[in-house]
């Protein structure tokens, strides 16, 4: 398939895109280098729906703008049970976890860690989530790498380049209150550049919407009978929508990303707002995204056939770049940018979050101050080029089968540790010692049943019941570990906890 060049137009749309980011960082940099507090959390200062909205965009990244729609293009919408599992877990995640996190004003999801179980237990998925994210970096940056330059004439290392040190910059200036600012023009540009490919494909269509809905009833590409049957051809429903259930519980109760939105509204309320909103962005997505790549199926089967051997994993750009007006097209890829971007920036906030709040803040007896916030940003600068050396490999050895790779790495090591937040927060009985060979063990689960044919929404629902219980029954036969539960459990959910012991830092003031 002969390449196709990206055109000055397009060109000059993304470049002002790209400025346009770097100019949100510049413009936070003064209220970010104020202290930790503001660099982490914006000082709490963040409206419910920027939140919400930034949430949304940390987690839809890359991979979901183009691999939601090449899954409905080659199968159906059943996936979309996945946008449902985060709405329903929104009521637990507020009425059980939410509380526990505001409650302890903890800067890193594993702070819970340490007041529930030991300090081991903090650092340990402090560090599992430092090194987890930064792959993730890497397999962002690649996969939109991958598919642009599968169907334009652009460099691939420029595209790495480009979105990893605009990334690095504007996080590295304005901390969380950049990235968050940042993720709701991100958002809005995810949102709108999807709608624009759904509305310029129905129209380009002989027929339009009719024929849309037509092919796509015909040939079963939306959901039918034989989604909800165990063991069928197609996806089954039940297990996708209860295996998101566990993967989202891991990203929204044990990954930094995300529980670092949580302390950067002004109270619980709010906070309870943002993941209403996300919920529903994350339902708008739905018909969005999935119908995007039902609308570009009709399109490759009426008006114009794919090239012989076209690697649909690119179908998105391909339809941009090939299909669409000079600078609109500019725009659209500027949306898979934003998708990608939206993501790094916040891992590499929160990687640094985790390396100073549970690392060197927790363990040295210097003050905390403006010093930590320069700290901060030269973990964001190494954090971010280790990354782009891991993408740039990707790039270099051709790596396939991403996303794959990435439910499976989510599966191994994020699941489990939302067995021990839940261990945590639904158990009394639970103990350091316990659960941390209860981790042990269902990784190495998790590993064996990954190498079977079952599907890895199922290796998630593994992954979490086999923490859960392990660390539980392990747990009993450490009782002297126990530690004293008040107020960290649901059944002290509204009682007041106070540490027991206070930080180095703290001591040092």
């Amino acid at each position: 398939m002969d390449k196709i060049g990206f055109g000055a137009i397009n060109w000059v749309v993304l470049v002002v895109y790209l400025i346009a980011m770097l100019g949100v960082g510049i413009y936070f940099t003064k209220r970010a280098g104020k202290n930790t507090d503001a660099f982490f959390t914006a000082g709490g200062k963040i409206p419910a729906w920027a939140a919400g909205f930034s949430i949304y965009a940390t987690t839809l990244s890359a991979i979901t703008f183009m691999s939601t729609p090449e899954q409905a293009f080659l199968s159906d919408w059943s996936y979309a049970a996945g946008n449902l599992a985060i709405f329903a877990i929104i009521p637990v995640l507020i009425y059980f976890y939410i509380p526990f996190f505001r409650k302890l004003n903890v800067t890193t999801a594993y702070e819970y860690l340490e007041e529930r179980f030991g300090v081991s237990l903090r650092v340990i998925g402090s560090l599992l989530f430092v090194l987890f994210h930064i792959g993730r970096i890497a397999i962002v940056v690649y996969l939109p790498t991958l598919a642009i330059t599968s169907v334009t004439a652009i460099n691939p290392y420029v595209i790495a380049i480009a979105i990893g040190v605009l990334c690095i910059i504007y996080t590295f200036l304005g901390g969380m209150e950049g990235v968050i600012w940042s993720d709701v023009i991100q958002g809005i540009i995810l949102i709108g550049g999807a709608l624009l490919v759904v509305v310029l494909g129905i129209f380009a269509i002989n027929g339009g919407f009719s024929t849309v809905i037509s092919d796509a009833l015909s040939d079963d590409k939306l959901i039918t009978t034989g989604n909800f049957k165990f063991g069928s051809a197609a996806a089954a429903i039940p297990i996708i929508f209860i295996g998101s259930i566990f993967n989202n519980l891991h990203q929204y109760t044990a990954s930094q990303d995300v529980v670092q939105r949580y302390q950067t509204t002004s109270s619980v309320k709010e906070t309870n707002k943002s993941l209403w909103t996300n919920g529903i962005l994350a339902l708008i997505t739905i018909p969005i995204f999935y119908g995007m790549g039902t609308v570009l199926y009709s399109y490759y089967g009426n008006v114009e056939a794919l090239p012989d051997g076209f690697n649909t994993s690119a179908i998105v750009p391909y339809f941009i770049v090939t299909s669409l007006p000079a600078g609109v097209a500019g725009l659209l890829i500027a949306a898979i940018f934003a998708a990608a971007q939206s993501t790094i920036s916040s891992s590499l906030n929160s990687i640094s979050a985790c390396i100073i709040t549970d690392f060197k803040q927790r363990f040295s007896k210097e003050k905390t101050g403006e010093n930590d916030v320069w700290l901060a940003r030269l973990v964001i600068i190494i954090a971010g080029v280790l990354s782009m050396i891991a993408a740039i490999y990707l790039i270099s050895t051709n790596q396939d089968e991403t996303w794959n790779l990435f439910l499976a790495i989510t599966g191994l090591f994020g699941v489990p540790i939302a067995g021990i937040f839940a261990l945590g927060i639904f158990t009394k009985r639970a103990n350091a010692p316990g659960v941390l060979i209860g981790l042990i063990l269902s990784a190495i689960t998790s590993y064996f049943v990954q190498q079977t044919a079952l599907t890895p929404f199922a290796v998630s629902i593994m992954s979490f019941f086999s923490s859960f219980i392990f660390g539980y029954i392990v747990s009993l036969f450490f009782q002297k570990y126990n530690k004293n539960t008040n107020g960290l459990t649901i059944y002290s959910k509204n009682e007041m906890y106070v540490k027991t012991q206070a930080k180095p830092q703290e001591k040092a003031q």
